[in-house]
């Protein structure tokens, strides 16, 4: 199937989702509270529209907020498919064209709109944009939630793009958290021993594909910017940043850009992350010394602010991450996968859920353990779910029921101690945190048919594929009219 994308930033993205009709424009929000009340409830009334929040008080009419934007019809439109595709048929398709796509090193370009406003030195004001307070516990407010985080390789000499959350401290002051074995963090750690200043460039409101990219699991060393150029065909037009060289978008909304010193630090947090719990507190970390501030007239800032999963990050990396998942496994030498779905309410990390044809004794404990420990599955796993490939992975009920009744607690559960997690893990004891000890614990569980009987598990009571079709043929108008 044929990937193509018809936009180029976030202004062309927004033109395609108001043509689908899945925008709504707010005006008047506050961003002390309505922004962030308005985006909760939207992440968790999927399928619901886009929210453009504009006249935001206190701040300029035309600068914008958008939240929400990866959802219903929009979701294929964004990674470049056709909008009938279902969510596992849009990870598959995603994947292939990952796959197939080979990258293409980014370009410098002159200029680019991202240049037509340009604060240096004692002009920098960061807080002259209207970031909102996304949750009501949060320690500050968070202009870095949708963010692209531009750093280089000191050593091996690469640009990574990772998004990282990004607190205001003042006006050319912003915090910077990134968990431990993070590109952007190896990158921070290396300037760190060197005791040199680490050049940091941070995209607010920038393209929602390389958006995508910088916040799913890259291979260490290759840049973003080329996974996206090669997806689309042609080199990522850059602009070389004025104060630290780093590369950064031409057609961005804002860029902040400047310098992370190694000694300098102060209280970053609380703020509510991806695990649905504010658990990794508030302590001092790096922050950003901001010497430059870019951006367009009328600028939009990209909120993707983490809410309880499922939200729209659990949707967004689900379609991704099942697809990386899927590569990386069949990669390490794995048959018989025939889907994998890292499920929207363990937030795409915590439940993945695998089918596969059963080859041989063991297979399925095979498929669980390359699962939960190749780099996609990795970081903060729970458990992972084996089941047949009668059950659709993505259809968290046909899983569940798969475990209840193809698994046997004593014997179909392996346990593996001191895997990769982190802080925001609210599984942590208190002791083992204060260790520094950001480990956890998985559980694979083999919820397939016993492979030595298999032939003679009981039949399922369920309708024959044929015999489905004819009952929504015949009797479908039933329905119409009832959702769920």
């Amino acid at each position: 199937m044929k990937q193509e994308f018809l936009y180029d930033d976030l202004r062309g993205w927004l033109e395609q989702a108001e043509k689908l009709n899945e925008v709504r424009t707010v005006e008047g929000a506050s961003w002390q509270e309505d922004i962030g009340m308005a985006t909760e409830l939207l992440h968790h009334s999927d399928p619901a529209p886009a929210a453009l929040f504009d006249k935001i008080p206190d701040y300029p009419a035309g600068h914008r907020v958008l939240t929400n934007f990866y959802g219903a019809k929009r979701a294929n439109m964004t990674l470049g498919f056709p909008t009938d595709l279902s969510k596992v048929e849009l990870s598959n398709e995603f994947i292939k064209a990952f796959q197939a796509a080979k990258p293409i090193p980014y370009e410098f370009v002159d200029d680019g709109p991202v240049m037509e406003n340009v604060q240096l030195g004692d002009d920098v004001d960061v807080l002259g944009f209207p970031t909102p307070l996304w949750h009501e516990e949060d320690g500050g407010r968070y202009l870095g939630t949708g963010t692209c985080n531009i750093t280089w390789d000191p050593d091996e000499d690469w640009v990574n793009l990772g998004t990282y959350r990004v607190m205001v401290q003042n006006k050319n002051t912003v915090g910077f958290y990134i968990s431990p074995g993070k590109h952007g963090r190896i990158h921070r750690d290396k300037y760190q021993q060197r005791n040199e200043p680490m050049p940091v460039a941070l995209v607010i409101g920038g393209d929602p594909l390389l958006y995508l990219m910088s916040c799913s699991e890259v291979p260490y060393g290759i840049s973003e910017y080329d996974l996206a150029g090669g997806l689309r065909g042609k080199p990522y037009p850059v602009i070389k940043g004025k104060i630290t060289g780093l590369p950064i978008p031409a057609h961005a909304e804002i860029v902040l850009e400047g310098f992370i010193h190694p000694t300098k630090k102060m209280p970053e947090g609380p703020f509510g992350e991806w695990t649905g719990y504010y658990a990794s507190g508030a302590r001092e970390e790096p922050v950003l010394d901001v010497k430059a501030v870019y951006h367009r007239n009328n600028p939009i800032i990209l909120g993707c602010p983490p809410n309880r999963p499922p939200d729209e990050i659990a949707r967004y990396r689900a379609v991704i991450r099942s697809g990386l998942l899927k590569q990386q496994m069949e990669a390490a030498g794995v048959s018989g996968i025939k889907a994998v779905w890292a499920d929207e309410v363990g937030s795409s990390r915590m439940l993945v859920s695998v089918a596969i044809d059963q080859r041989y004794p063991g297979h399925a404990t095979q498929v669980g353990h390359v699962a939960s420990q190749c780099h996609v599955g990795a970081y903060l796993g729970k458990y992972v779910v084996v089941v047949d490939s009668d059950i659709d992975v993505s259809n968290l009920e046909q899983v569940i029921w798969a475990m209840l009744s193809r698994s046997d607690p004593a014997t179909s559960i392996d346990i593996i101690h001191k895997a990769w997690s982190t802080p925001l893990d609210p599984r942590i004891p208190p002791d083992q945190r204060a260790r520094g000890d950001f480990t956890n614990s998985r559980a694979i569980i083999d919820a397939c048919r016993p492979f030595d009987w298999r032939d003679k598990f009981p039949l399922v009571n369920m309708p024959s594929p044929a015999v489905a079709r004819k009952t929504r043929e015949k009797f479908g108008y039933l329905l119409d009219g009832f959702t769920r």
